[in-house]
């Protein structure tokens, strides 16, 4: 029967609906490819591109939903009562790793000689955030445990050639059965969390040289991993340990599951509480000193917070943008709506000030790897406050970006309920707000030298916008330590992003970005929503900077 015989047929007509966003390059951002020019890894540009369509493909994009609807099983013991401690995964979850690990997103930059080798893993590590967040937990730890381990020579000459891989394999085998490993950390613990100095594991040196830890540990991400730093204390105080799932002889190691936690997002990855007793484990660094070690790990996995975070926040804009490219009210389609042209552009603001912020911190990354002492000065306060602010934006962002779809975005096949329940993780893992708004005062108490390195970045800018310039007077009386620093931190660590952010848009983005960042962020022209920027914003040019 004809829809014309049957009115009614016609209400199952799907009209006025954006198609799914896929077919595309996830890497088509004129604000990620600029940085990483500009960051000096142009030469991975071709096979960013390449990574960018694989992520914007519809199996990625089945990959990503079918890896967290089937979420990891613990399996304590196998069917004779035996203690396997193991945990299974979707195919579409090794499928994530395998692609991400082979575009070289865990620890493969620090085998690459190549200058901007960081900033190139960098972009390949926000593009594969696009994709799916959960499976980037093990790939950041393998990327960030290296300058740790290096600590420790002949575990680093053993462990190393293998963390840089570019092959995922996973299984618990012993190491040198593999193509690849993947490494993890155990730092908190029940009593004491972000306090690890109240740690109660214990280790106890060995004949062999070798120690036997004892203890349980709160929250251990991605059990499967190859080996894991973890804090213990020894005689000598706290102290760092290597600890391998599988021995070099092939036999498992003491790593009890006692269960994976059940997480508000985060779903494909397992986050676990191991159990230590009498488990074999070498020291990393010297014995006492295991935050000193470990902090080398941690401020790695906060740059990659930054990074994962930036990600994030593209990928909720790219869907807005996309929904609003396709969807049509009163007439005309959103994207060309006044009040939805302010929001996009608002949001672009902050997804571009986020993304070209990571990537200076890669770029600092890489030069100080190869012995600017100047980057790792700036790299050491920068850190602490990007990872603050970006982090921190990212819950709203990502709401805001849901909004944009309607009710549309808040169903589940949407894609978007699954980013709005990754948002607040970056800004909890490797260190809440408090934490860092805390470690920013140490840097300026400590080490003076990265004030100065940071004053020198901000002032590569000085007398290009007014707005910026009366903004950095203003933060420098704040970055003075006075009785209540402390009190204060959270206010000062914010505007030390702003303005850290203002200073590389206005030397690097298009005038038009630089003016209604400035203008709404540091001029006081900005409301408590996103979408209030103020009249006279050239809205044309924000929305073009957006995804397509």
């Amino acid at each position: 029967m004809t829809a014309t015989s049957h009115p009614t047929a016609v209400t199952h007509d799907v009209t006025n609906q954006a198609p799914p966003l896929t077919g595309h390059d996830a890497a088509d951002d004129a604000v990620l490819t600029e940085g990483v020019r500009r960051e000096g890894a142009a030469w991975h540009l071709d096979d960013l591109h390449r990574f960018g369509r694989l992520v914007g493909s519809e199996e990625a994009r089945t990959w990503a939903d079918q890896a967290n609807r089937f979420e990891p099983e613990l399996r304590t013991h196998d069917r004779y009562g035996n203690r396997i401690d193991e945990v299974d995964f979707h195919p579409a979850y090794h499928s994530l790793m395998t692609a991400t690990v082979g575009a070289g997103a865990a620890g493969s930059a620090w085998a690459d000689e190549r200058p901007g080798a960081h900033v190139a893993r960098a972009a390949t590590f926000m593009v594969a955030t696009m994709m799916e967040q959960g499976h980037m937990c093990p790939v950041s730890m393998t990327y960030a445990v290296i300058p740790a381990l290096r600590r420790s020579p002949d575990l680093a000459k053993t462990y190393e050639p293998l963390l840089t891989s570019t092959v995922y394999d996973p299984g618990l085998r012993a190491p040198a059965q593999k193509r690849g490993l993947l490494a993890g950390m155990g730092m908190t613990e029940k009593q004491g969390g972000t306090d690890v100095r109240a740690n109660t594991t214990s280790a106890v040196e060995q004949p062999d040289g070798s120690w036997r830890l004892r203890g349980h540990k709160w929250f251990t991400s991605a059990p499967m991993n190859d080996l894991f730093l973890v804090l213990a204390q020894a005689p000598g105080g706290l102290s760092c340990f290597l600890v391998p799932r599988v021995l070099p002889d092939g036999s498992r190691n003491t790593f009890r599951i006692q269960r994976l936690k059940d997480k508000l997002g985060n779903r494909s990855n397992a986050s676990s509480e191991p159990e230590f007793d009498d488990t074999v484990a070498w020291l990393v660094g010297d014995e006492g000193k295991g935050v000193r070690t470990i902090i080398d790990m941690v401020t790695m996995t906060r740059l990659d917070c930054v990074l994962g975070s930036a990600g994030h926040i593209r990928e909720a804009l790219a869907q807005a943008v996309h929904h609003s490219r396709y969807r049509s009210v009163f007439g005309a389609r959103l994207i060309d709506q006044p009040l939805m042209r302010n929001v996009l552009g608002d949001l672009g603001l902050e997804s571009e000030a986020a993304t070209t912020l990571g990537l200076r911190l890669a770029g600092a990354a890489d030069r100080a790897q190869r012995g600017d002492t100047g980057e790792r000065a700036f790299l050491r306060l920068a850190t602490a406050v990007a990872k603050y602010w970006v982090c921190k934006r990212q819950p709203g962002i990502v709401a805001e970006a849901l909004e944009c779809l309607g009710g549309n975005g808040y169903d589940e096949a949407s894609g978007m309920p699954r980013l709005y329940r990754e948002a607040p993780l970056n800004g909890i893992w490797e260190g809440s707000g408090n934490v860092n708004a805390l470690d920013m005062l140490r840097a300026l108490a400590r080490e003076p030298a990265s004030l100065e390195a940071f004053r020198t970045e901000i002032e590569a800018a000085s007398g290009a916008d007014r707005r910026l310039d009366a903004a950095w007077r203003e933060l420098k009386e704040q970055l003075v330590l006075t009785e209540d620093a402390p009190l204060r931190a959270r206010r000062v660590i914010e505007r030390a992003a702003l303005v850290l952010q203002g200073s590389l848009l206005v030397r690097h983005a298009p005038a038009a970005v630089a003016d209604a960042f400035c203008a709404s962020r540091l001029g006081g022209d900005q409301g408590l929503a996103f979408g209030t920027l103020p009249p006279g914003t050239d809205f044309a040019a924000l929305i073009e900077r957006l995804p397509a």
